[in-house]
């Protein structure tokens, strides 16, 4: 069943003229009043001399009247009904319906009488004259036939006329003998004679058979009684195994109730558990997207550490650089403070030059106090070399003692 078979169907006959208005949601439940009431009002149409019975109250009267329009159809206007289809009054009977609806369509069209605007005394005419004309086919086609088998049975007599013409005239030619005349009436009087006996023996037996069609009515009648009575006895007797079998059927009545609720909780246990399933999964997922992000966040920070250390690294080499210019400042003043020694050794040997001469002169007292000065002055000078000496010495101990700060380790930070 397809909407385009009902839709052609209705628009077909609501251009038949069928006087019902017929839905579309009219077969989608069985409805065999409707149905039945279309199959006759299509086979009327059709041929309007039709006798087919519209009593479709009880089952046997609605297979005897599927039976007898498929019957017609299929030998008046040679269309194969399918009875089942039928007989289900429902969407797929739609089908079998449009064969009759498309057949009588198509005809209208062909005869161009179907207009827009046509009015109801139009088309009850053209109903009209549409049953007409098609017993007129009916009874030309009827004709058409027996005029070609008479025509078949005159040309083979026509070929025998040769042979018959003489025999006729032999037959005219010779007299009439009374003897012989007689000897046929006399057989045709017996054999008269012979179906009179036969119709009143036939008679005779009609009566000994209706004797006999009585006597056995009789006996089925007494049998039909007992039958009854016994039917009786065993409904008014109640079998030994029925209050087992209420008992049974109890019993089945609860177990099946059990099984009910027990289906019912199992149903809901699969149910949860499916639920507890989904929410384990869907927890193991944000668990390992978690790890992800962090094992991202790891490695960002192990290479910025990586980056810092780099950094670190630099610092130290500039602060080694520094180390080693201050190593060739203190070369620097090693080697002042061994000029100056050189210096002062120097003017130690000078001090011991001197003369024998004795006594002290005013010169020699000054030079004497120049030396003094002089002696002064250096070890001023080499405690100042000593200080300076001390004061790099701290900053290059703690240059080359400083380094870098240990790592935290990332596994502390997870």
């Amino acid at each position: 069943m397809s909407f385009r078979d009902l839709r052609n169907f209705t628009e077909m006959m609501r251009a038949l003229g069928y006087p019902r208005l017929i839905s579309i949601e009219n077969f989608h439940t069985p409805n065999f009043m409707l149905v039945s009431e279309v199959l006759l009002w299509l086979v009327k149409r059709y041929e309007p001399q039709t006798d087919i019975p519209a009593d479709v109250e009880t089952e046997q009267d609605r297979v005897f009247f599927i039976k007898a329009v498929a019957q017609f159809m299929a030998t008046k206007a040679h269309i194969k009904l399918n009875t089942k289809k039928l007989y289900q009054a429902d969407g797929y009977a739609v089908k079998e319906l449009l064969k009759i609806t498309s057949v009588l369509y198509s005809a209208m069209n062909d005869k161009g009488v179907e207009r827009a605007d046509m009015s109801e005394e139009d088309s009850s005419k053209f109903k009209f004259d549409l049953g007409s004309k098609i017993a007129d086919v009916k009874a030309a086609r009827q004709l058409a036939s027996e005029i070609t088998s008479k025509g078949a049975t005159l040309y083979d007599l026509l070929g025998k006329e040769v042979e018959l013409r003489e025999a006729r005239a032999e037959s005219i030619a010779r007299p009439l003998e009374i003897n012989e005349a007689e000897k046929v009436m006399k057989i045709a009087v017996d054999c008269v004679l012979e179906e009179v006996q036969k119709t009143k023996d036939m008679l005779n037996n009609v009566a000994l058979d209706e004797a006999n069609l009585e006597a056995k009515i009789e006996k089925r009648k007494l049998e039909l009684e007992r039958s009854q009575k016994r039917l009786q006895t065993l409904q008014s007797v109640r079998p030994a195994f029925m209050d087992e079998y209420e008992k049974i059927e109890e019993q089945l009545q609860k177990q099946y109730s059990s099984y009910l609720e027990k289906f019912r909780n199992l149903t809901y246990l699969e149910q949860l558990l499916e639920d507890h399933h989904r929410t384990e999964q869907e927890m193991f997922e944000e668990a390992a997207n978690m790890l992800r992000l962090t094992q991202n966040r790891l490695k960002e920070e192990e290479q910025r550490l990586l980056r810092s250390e780099s950094n670190d690294d630099s610092d130290i080499e500039i602060q080694e650089d520094e180390g080693t210019d201050s190593e060739e400042e203190n070369g620097q003043i090693m080697k002042q403070r061994t000029t100056t020694e050189k210096l002062l050794q120097g003017r130690a040997g000078a001090r011991i030059v001197g003369t024998m001469q004795g006594g002290d002169t005013e010169e020699d007292e000054d030079s004497g106090d120049s030396e003094i000065d002089l002696d002064e002055d250096e070890d001023e000078e080499e405690d100042d070399m000593e200080d300076d000496s001390m004061e790099i010495s701290p900053s290059k101990s703690s240059h080359r003692a400083r380094k870098p700060e240990p790592l935290e380790e990332s596994d502390n930070d997870f």
